[in-house]
């Protein structure tokens, strides 16, 4: 009987990027954190080999052409050798929820894989262009399931995509105000039958 390989060892996010990135209002890059699992009778299996995080490219790496974190990552998807049998569930915590410019994209990737699921847990939600609440409710419409990372997605992450060091995961000042704040604007925008 021959033995499986190991697991490759997954690089891990470094403490004060996480914490720049997921924790702090101010952060200006656009951090991706996903995993994928696999349906297997009633129950998702991990997907290992597709756990990671990757990030928005070009503002601060100018050898690489300007990309936002989700368009990087569909640019990944397609060298992953998924069966199309099967039912995936692809789940993403990001710092800042997509933008209405990375939205079409995101739609037609949807419909073009309609055996896959999108999660998305955003830390906040992208308010700098304009279209971003059609650009939410037409991810929401084509079925992916938005919403913000509440402390159990960030102590997600901080366990699963961060080399924590053995540190537990240390709540910020006003981080429940701040999840109830970004929760009630994204909630206030799949609502509104105007967007």
């Amino acid at each position: 009987m021959a033995d499986n390989p190991a697991p490759r060892a997954r690089r891990l996010m470094d403490i004060n990027t996480f914490e720049e990135n997921f924790c702090d209002v101010r952060a200006n890059k656009t951090y991706l954190c996903y995993k994928v699992e696999v349906r297997e009778g009633d129950a998702w299996t991990p997907v290992l080999e597709h756990w990671d995080y990757l990030r928005n490219q070009g503002a601060d790496t100018p050898w690489l052409p300007r990309r936002h974190a989700e368009l990087c990552f569909l640019d990944l998807f397609p060298s992953w050798p998924l069966d199309q049998e099967k039912q995936y569930r692809l789940t993403w915590y990001i710092s800042w929820s997509p933008c209405p410019d990375c939205v079409p994209e995101l739609v037609e990737f949807l419909k073009k894989n309609s055996h896959v699921k999108l999660y998305i847990f955003a830390a906040r939600v992208y308010t700098y262009f304009l279209g971003y609440e059609r650009g939410l409710c037409d991810l929401r419409d084509a079925g992916a399931q938005l919403a913000i990372m509440t402390h159990n997605e960030l102590q997600h992450c901080w366990d699963t995509f961060v080399d924590s060091q053995g540190q537990p995961f240390e709540p910020w000042p006003n981080m429940e105000e701040q999840i109830q704040e970004q929760s009630q604007q994204l909630q206030t925008i799949l609502r509104n039958p105007e967007n």
